[in-house]
């Protein structure tokens, strides 16, 4: 795998490929002529909602057979041009730079804590250390699984200081399977761990663009295990949150929950616990945990793009921009873009700060799932290199 360097040629951090091909087994075949297998220590496929998984799956067999490859279905995909939402995006991670072991938790639900923290643990210690290298831990969930705030507890206390970071599969807006790659197979009610070393510096990013308003809300009725909110404030879910947002209550779309985010504080930080849809009967869904007696604050959002591009400047102690950033960006986040008419503005931020990655309908960060935010790896030269 190499890349052009400033007059030279040298390493590439990762390889990129994208297939717009229709078929599953053209564009994992156009995917891996693109690239190196035999390089990689491991790949990642985002998949488009438009590709058959069957095909898919072939194609992974027919043309990246003996490569460890990994993925997920998404609800759109970030390619060196941006957003996309038909583009197969395969990332390869160089054997150069990167060792990586992986597990599959399936079925996911019912979740043991018990059981996935011990996995954990053995895991990581099964995963031999190499001198001087960093290890950090990724994870792509089931995002219908509704046990991504459970998972990245259970993982928190599993692999004690080891950094997690991590996105819930999606499949467009359609909210009704989302599968993880894994072992040449999509699985559903599954989650993928992949815990990586690597020679690279690495700065994890999450953040989100809103601030709390003045306006609060108690959760009075709800089902936690199904994250389904039926009373706020003693009224129909449905009926207090537009009231509050300030629309009638047929107004309530994807953008209005995506413009109107509700916020859990927690110590000092605001996360953001998104709205997925309207239940019939006026009761709210949501795309994370929520309780009885929860005290829920609506959010404002600030300048989306502007704050993402102030987000992602980022820089390591020498002063340089990464070699590439691994994104989950919460769908929501594009819908807004989308419905602003920001697309090609955002698109320009992530393909000048050289993100990768997909939407999601969930993100895991410092041992929480939220929503609504983008979450982040930043990788940058390896120090030897970066000294000459």
């Amino acid at each position: 795998m190499r890349e052009a360097g400033s007059g030279e040629e040298r390493d590439a951090l990762v390889g990129v490929a994208v297939s717009h091909a229709l078929g599953g087994v053209e564009a994992v075949r156009e995917v891996a002529e693109a690239l190196l297998p035999r390089e990689a220590c491991f790949i990642l496929l985002f998949v488009p909602e438009a590709l058959e998984l069957s095909d898919v799956e072939a194609g992974v067999a027919a043309h990246l057979a003996g490569s460890l490859v990994f993925g997920c279905t998404t609800a759109g995909q970030i390619t060196p041009d941006g957003y996309e939402n038909d583009a197969l995006l395969a990332l390869a991670f160089p054997r150069s730079h990167f060792r990586c072991a992986s597990q599959l938790i399936a079925p996911l639900k019912p979740l043991s804590i018990q059981r996935i923290t011990d996995d954990a643990r053995a895991l990581d210690a099964r995963f031999q250390r190499t001198a001087h290298w960093n290890r950090l831990a990724l994870t792509i969930t089931d995002g219908l699984s509704k046990q991504e705030d459970m998972l990245v507890a259970a993982l928190e206390a599993g692999l004690d200081e080891m950094p997690i970071f991590g996105g819930s599969a999606a499949n467009g807006l359609n909210f009704k399977q989302t599968s993880v790659l894994h072992g040449g197979k999509f699985h559903t009610n599954a989650a993928l761990v992949l815990m990586l070393e690597t020679d690279l510096e690495f700065s994890g990013i999450g953040f989100d663009h809103f601030l709390p308003t003045g306006h609060q809300m108690v959760v009075t009725g709800a089902e936690p295990e199904e994250r389904v909110v039926y009373e706020i404030n003693g009224a129909p879910a449905a009926d207090e949150y537009a009231r509050l947002v300030g629309v009638p209550r047929e107004a309530l779309s994807p953008q209005v929950f995506a413009e109107n985010p509700v916020l859990v504080r927690n110590s000092a930080l605001y996360h953001v616990r998104a709205i997925q849809e309207v239940q019939e009967g006026g009761a709210l869904s949501f795309l994370s945990a929520i309780d009885e007696g929860l005290l829920l604050t609506l959010g404002k959002g600030q300048e989306i793009v502007k704050t993402m591009a102030q987000e992602l400047d980022l820089r390591d102690g020498r002063g340089r921009s990464p070699e590439f950033i691994l994104g989950f960006d919460c769908v929501l986040r594009r819908i807004e873009i989308d419905h602003k008419q920001l697309t090609r503005q955002a698109s320009e931020v992530l393909r000048d700060r050289k993100v990768l990655g997909f939407n999601t309908y969930g993100e895991q960060h410092c041992g929480v799932h939220v929503n609504q935010t983008f979450v982040g790896v930043a990788f940058f030269e390896p120090k030897e290199r970066a000294l000459h």
